[in-house]
């Protein structure tokens, strides 16, 4: 569906002063009545589900409470509203350079950024050289969707674990080479957090909020948004739908993360079930039962799904991104990718560089 010739404007209320951080290991504890807060930076194109997953719990958290614990401060790079994804516009409080010297000299200042389609037209030299300086001065970041593409165009994730989006993740592992891009909800190390975005923005909010406050107070968020639970930053965000409680994801999701650790090079599937501590008969059946199709037809989906990710996302060569893909031979490359997609690689190139 079109974005809307005239975006819809939603003006982010409540929780709004200049803006740090500190939750866990990122920075020095606040003291125990002083509230938690942060700055939210904004790039064209965020989800605006991402960005309501996070700060409307945090939002319920003080009213739950009866407690500012959190405040915030949403800004863009030019100070003008922001459109989303989705064609709704955010008002900000103002423009992100008013606030970089307070991130850089104030304690316990904090930056979080969301960022979506098109990541990589946002990077600039001024940024790259904030981000750094951040980095030095241990400012704590958090990248949430594909801001972790910012991050790694910025070079400070090369000692550092990492995640993003499940459809970023291939072209940004093979931008930036040597990254350790984990399958997570979201990754805290050191004081860098990256974040998947979607729901499991909502997932780190609840880690923010028991951080804070406990684990009574998330149970009454996750009552009052109608959620049964919130999920573990290391749960597979590509695990299949239905999987990640079932009975059957205990063996399953094992099997599928060899199989996605492995798309340049595949293994024979004797080697993926005995790595994954079933037998190859079962995997074959618990591959029909719960997802209605054979572990060798799920394997070579996964393959041609990064692909697809490397042609529109990147400028690899078509026969470049068929090796990284694990095909030896570009006609049976693009027979399968024909099959999967109903086009060939090459007119899905076009397509994208239009």
């Amino acid at each position: 569906m079109n974005a809307p010739d005239k975006p819809a404007t939603f003006k982010v209320g409540g929780c709004r002063t200049e803006a740090n951080l500190t939750v866990g290991e990122l920075a020095s504890h606040p003291g125990e009545h002083e509230p938690i807060s942060f700055i939210v930076l904004l790039f064209p194109g965020f989800s605006q589900l991402c960005l309501s997953s996070l700060i409307d719990p945090l939002r319920l958290a003080n009213s739950l409470s009866s407690r500012t614990l959190f405040r915030w401060q949403v800004v863009s790079l030019d100070g003008e509203s922001v459109e989303s994804a989705s064609g709704i516009s955010v008002e900000v409080a103002g423009s992100f350079d008013e606030r970089q010297k307070s991130l850089l000299l104030e304690r316990r200042r904090t930056l979080m950024i969301f960022a979506g389609d098109g990541v990589k037209h946002h990077t600039t030299d001024n940024l790259r050289a904030f981000l750094r300086r951040c980095v030095r001065s241990h400012v704590p970041i958090y990248a949430l969707g594909t801001a972790t593409w910012l991050l790694a165009d910025a070079g400070v994730l090369s000692e550092v674990r990492c995640t993003v989006h499940w459809d970023t993740k291939a072209a940004l592992s093979e931008t930036f080479n040597g990254l350790a891009v984990d399958d997570a909800l979201f990754v805290r190390d050191g004081h860098i957090v990256t974040c998947a975005g979607g729901l499991s923005a909502f997932d780190l909010a609840m880690v923010l909020v028991e951080e804070r406050s406990g684990a009574e107070l998330v149970r009454s968020i996750c009552q009052h948004v109608i959620a049964d639970r919130s999920r573990d930053g290391a749960s597979f965000q590509s695990a299949p739908p239905g999987l990640r409680y079932a009975n059957a994801g205990k063996k399953l999701l094992p099997v599928i993360h060899i199989m996605e650790t492995h798309v340049d090079d595949p293994m024979p599937l004797e080697e993926v079930a005995r790595r994954g501590s079933v037998s190859r008969r079962q995997m074959e059946r618990l591959f029909v039962q719960h997802l209605s199709m054979t572990p060798r037809r799920y394997y070579l989906s996964l393959r041609l799904l990064k692909a697809r990710q490397l042609i529109e996302l990147t400028a690899m060569p078509v026969m470049d991104v068929a090796v990284a893909c694990g095909f030896i031979s570009s006609s049976h490359f693009s027979k399968c990718f024909r099959d999967q997609f109903k086009l060939p690689p090459s007119q899905l190139r076009k397509y994208s560089t239009d």
